[in-house]
């Protein structure tokens, strides 16, 4: 067995040379991206202290194997009850370490490959959620623009709705990202050091220029403060989108129930593009994503494009509709 298996110095000089070299020197990843290794590699440390009552200080590349991997996968999904997606997410950063064990200690390769040869694990995606137009009225209508919470709040739901921009994206905007006069838009960080500028509807600049107004922001401050001048966080956000479909409820019943997370505004600009005749390339470049393919997901959750589709094709002289059901009774069956 070679010594440096079994040496805790080395797995980690290793696990550290990993971060400060490779990530943060080499690569040049994200802060985003830093953290959610960073994070991963916390929970696997705290579980293999659990399993092998071994501390962190005292882990070696031989404890790194495959088994301790796979348990720990079994463990975030049966223990801490996370989903496939959380799954893979960490072991892609199990991975990714694997691969530098493999070139910087020769003597670990056997090791690093019965890791990298874990597969992810597939999960069945369901179909995009959406609002529609009446209901996000009514979320963008809740806030009370009398509150300084009220006001931060409708431009918070505004941009969300406009720019169909992602939660980090979101809380990372300040004001020297702003064009509100010329050609109104708004530049957004996204992931992996991407920019983007998406443009800004006539509604949403003029809630932006009030709210900077009232509460007297300069260019390098967040346009989206908590109260004590710092960026909200994403809990931060969810939380205040709940608190406006709460009450936009009473205004539009069809909300009752629903699950409305911000990502589920980035969808609903998505699809309301897509309805509204936007080129599908021109609604990926609007979300930021790596390819339209990804878009793709949003013409599968539209149903009524689906059935126009259908009409197109269908034979001359063929009357299509959808069901409706004759009578009360069965109408109340029917939404069951």
């Amino acid at each position: 067995m070679n010594s440096l298996l079994t040496d805790p110095a080395e797995f980690a000089s290793l696990l550290q040379r990993f971060f400060a070299e490779r990530l943060l020197q080499q690569q040049a990843v994200s802060p985003r991206t830093v953290a959610a290794y960073r994070d991963a590699f916390r929970l696997l440390l705290e579980y293999a202290d659990s399993r092998l009552g071994k501390p962190p200080v005292k882990l070696t590349l031989e404890d790194f194997d495959a088994k301790l991997i796979l348990d720990f996968l079994a463990h975030l999904e049966g223990e801490r009850h996370n989903a496939v997606r959380s799954r893979n997410a960490r072991l892609a950063a199990v991975r990714a370490f694997a691969r530098y064990v493999a070139v910087q200690c020769p003597p670990a390769l056997l090791l690093a490959q019965q890791i990298l040869a874990i597969p992810m694990k597939r999960f069945n995606k369901p179909l995009l959620g959406f609002l529609s137009r009446e209901e996000v009225r009514a979320i963008l209508a809740a806030p009370d623009d009398t509150t300084w919470c009220g006001r931060r709040d409708q431009v918070l739901l505004r941009l969300l709705y406009n720019t169909g921009a992602r939660v980090s994206e979101l809380i990372g905007i300040c004001v020297d990202d702003l064009e509100l006069y010329v050609t109104p838009s708004v530049r957004l960080h996204g992931k992996g050091r991407k920019q983007r500028t998406v443009p800004l509807w006539k509604e949403t600049v003029g809630e932006i220029r009030r709210w900077i107004d009232v509460s007297g922001l300069q260019n390098n401050q967040p346009l989206l403060p908590n109260r004590w001048g710092k960026p909200m966080t994403r809990s931060n956000v969810a939380e205040r989108l709940e608190r406006a479909v709460s009450i936009a409820i009473s205004q539009c019943p069809s909300l009752e129930g629903r699950t409305v997370s911000p990502h589920t505004l980035r969808h609903t600009t998505a699809m309301h593009l897509l309805q509204a005749g936007v080129d599908i390339t021109v609604i990926a470049l609007w979300l930021g994503h790596e390819s339209p393919v990804t878009t793709h997901g949003y013409i599968e959750a539209d149903l009524a494009m689906k059935e126009r589709a259908l009409a197109a094709i269908a034979p001359s002289g063929t009357h299509h509709s959808r069901y409706r059901p004759p009578d009360e009774l069965l109408n109340f069956l029917q939404t069951l």
